[in-house]
């Protein structure tokens, strides 16, 4: 069948992919699946449900949920009466909710916790379009989302052949999701997606790999960011089981409950588990570490494409078996895909894994591209180390003449909501989409991502510096959880370090080194100069004007709760420079005393002037001895 929305899936898993376990998840640590046929109708009882309560097409509808099979219902529900979808994240502020369910102008709101419930009740009341708040917990002052369901199944047989109708009459082109982009300055933009946008994108990356029905996903990433949500249908469409984990904290029993073939993550939480396994390999009898450590070692040195001798496959096949195949266990167990977004990967992160037998792709894209662009394929044939993959089939990708990565295609956006200004900002006469990224396409057509073009900067030599690849490498290190080059218009780089504190709380208690907190850690003179160490490390990889002259470390971890990085672990840069001007002034300091005006310095030359003559003077008139 031909599937040109995204609520045509559903007829694909009747016709395709009969499962008792097309999506589940965990209810008081109870794993509560639901089949392909439940999966179905519940869907058509939200779509007759809505209707019956009033809704209809053109509407628009927000859901603050966290990943759940129920989010599919919802989601499929809407749809299929062409309301319109506006997931919001469970994490942001009073103030971002404010602005996004005024903005969007929703006429009601699914909500999945009593939290959620506490940090939107002072805003809703002042958004005059909200007719209800359903909620999936039981909150007493809320209305159940059961009384949808309910709705309709008393409403079925008279509304379903009106739901096809609407169905029927929805086209490719048509809006189906609002998305806000948490951003990193100003307000959050409304990206438009259609149909077609995001059916192409999930369509065109389900060929990156082999997986299929009878195989099983595990999903923690929140479901409102497009990335996940777009993998979400791109398993649907390959008939791949999706499992939703109960929480971030839940994900490491989880993965052993599922045993997932394939899942999604970013890579700050690849960059936690290989810290984590490296921290546990150094605390190995001293034999046991000597292996792990050989094996880690040769795992970095692993090449896709290459042409290895036979000596270092034999070496591999002994890591394997004694130190890797642990690692694939903590894992689930099975062959195991994992697909890395949202941000730039570590290429030795990228490396060691598929060293171990579990293989890590890394695609790239944006909200408003629905969002893939470019993607490496689960083949060392179509796949890159330090790239982010080869162009999606049906995209177009063109680099400017400063640097910055164009595209156009059938995923890229209808624009920004209610924002033709912004949008016509991105998106040029010809069609086609200023990324905001700075990359290059190698001679074998893989995508390479250097910066943010808004991110890259000169220093007082005019000297660009591009901060992510700088940060990217630092964060390398066991000690840096976080870091932040600054510099613009100063003679040199320097950073703000926000400390691995698990790590670095370890390391002081092996070299026996004493604090109250961490504002006092800091500080210590024996901390400062081990990160000063860290430092001069990755300084030797790096030019000149790039190298980090200074740093200043602090005592808080930066997070998207604390507001210093976007809910998709970006730096927000504004932020941490509002936060932390004056550190970044006590380091630049000494560059930006005030130079004493011309008067002043003209007296203060006459008194220099004046001592300097009397001086002479008087050793003139000394006696000759």
């Amino acid at each position: 069948m031909e599937l040109t929305r995204t609520f045509d899936l559903l007829e694909r898993y009747r016709e395709l992919y009969p499962m008792d376990d097309a999506l589940a998840g965990k209810q008081d640590g109870v794993w509560v699946k639901y089949s392909t046929r439940d999966y179905i109708n519940y869907s058509n009882y939200i779509s007759c449900g809505l209707l019956a309560l009033g809704y209809k097409k053109g509407d628009k509808i927000a859901t603050i949920l966290n990943s759940r099979p129920e989010w599919n219902f919802i989601d499929m529900g809407l749809s299929q009466v062409g309301i319109v979808h506006v997931p919001i994240y469970p994490t942001i502020g009073t103030e971002e909710y404010d602005y996004i369910l005024k903005h969007s102008e929703v006429k009601a709101v699914f909500i999945s916790s009593k939290l959620i419930w506490n940090k939107i009740k002072p805003v809703v009341n002042q958004v005059s379009t909200i007719q209800s708040i359903y909620s999936l917990s039981e909150i007493e002052e809320l209305i159940s989302w059961e009384v949808v369901l309910e709705a309709g199944k008393e409403n079925y047989e008279k509304l379903i052949d009106t739901v096809h109708s609407i169905k029927d009459s929805i086209t490719p082109d048509e809006m189906i999701s609002i998305i806000y982009t948490s951003g990193t300055t100003g307000n959050p933009k409304g990206v438009m997606l259609t149909h077609k946008n995001i059916v192409s994108n999930f369509v065109s990356t389900s060929k990156a790999h082999a997986l299929g029905y009878g195989h099983r996903t595990l999903s923690f990433l929140p479901l409102c960011h497009i990335y996940e949500r777009m993998m979400n249908y791109h398993f649907q469409y390959k008939g791949i089981a999706i499992y939703y984990a109960e929480s971030l904290g839940t994900i490491t029993a989880d993965i052993k409950d599922v045993k997932p073939h394939i899942f999604n993550t970013v890579p700050r939480l690849l960059e936690k588990v290989y810290d984590g396994i490296i921290g546990k390999g150094k605390n190995l009898p001293y034999l046991k570490k000597q292996v792990f450590f050989w094996a880690v070692n040769l795992g970095l040195k692993y090449r896709l494409n290459g042409k290895y001798r036979f000596w270092y496959n034999f070496k591999l096949t002994i890591a394997r078996k004694l130190i890797f195949s642990k690692w694939k266990e903590a894992l689930g167990g099975e062959d195991l895909i994992i697909v890395s977004g949202g941000a730039a990967l570590q290429e030795r992160l990228a490396r060691i894994f598929w060293a171990a037998g579990i293989d890590v792709i890394e695609g790239y894209g944006l909200t408003e591209t629905s969002p893939v662009i470019a993607v490496n394929f689960h083949t060392p044939q179509i796949c890159k180390f330090g790239t982010v993959g080869k162009i999606l089939e049906n995209v177009q990708v063109k680099i400017d003449d400063d640097g910055e990565i164009l595209s156009k295609g059938p995923n890229l956006m209808l624009g920004y909501y209610k924002e033709p200004e912004l949008t016509s900002e991105v998106i040029d006469s010809e069609g086609w989409f200023h990324t905001g990224d700075i990359g290059h396409i190698d001679d074998d057509g893989f995508l390479k991502i250097t910066d943010r073009k808004k991110e890259m900067f000169k220093t007082s030599a005019g000297k660009y510096i591009a901060p992510q690849v700088i940060e990217n490498k630092f964060k390398e290190s066991f000690f840096i959880e976080q870091l932040m080059v600054i510099g613009e218009n100063e003679k040199f780089a320097s950073a703000l370090i926000s400390p691995n504190f698990q790590f670095l709380h370890d390391w002081c208690s092996i070299h026996k080194v004493q604090y109250r907190d961490n504002t006092e850690l800091v500080h210590l003179p024996e901390v400062i100069a081990r990160y000063q160490k860290e430092v001069n490390k990755y300084n030797i990889t790096l030019g000149e004007h790039e190298k980090i002259k200074r740093f200043r470390l602090v005592c808080e971890e930066w997070s998207a709760q604390s507001g210093e990085l976007s809910q998709t672990q970006k730096l927000k840069r504004n932020i941490v420079f509002e936060k932390y001007k004056d550190i970044i002034a006590e380091i630049y300091q000494h560059e930006k005393k005030q130079k004493p005006n011309g008067i002043i310095q003209k007296t203060v030359s006459d008194i220099k002037n004046g001592i300097k003559n009397g001086i002479d003077t008087i050793i003139k008139n000394v006696p000759k001895i």
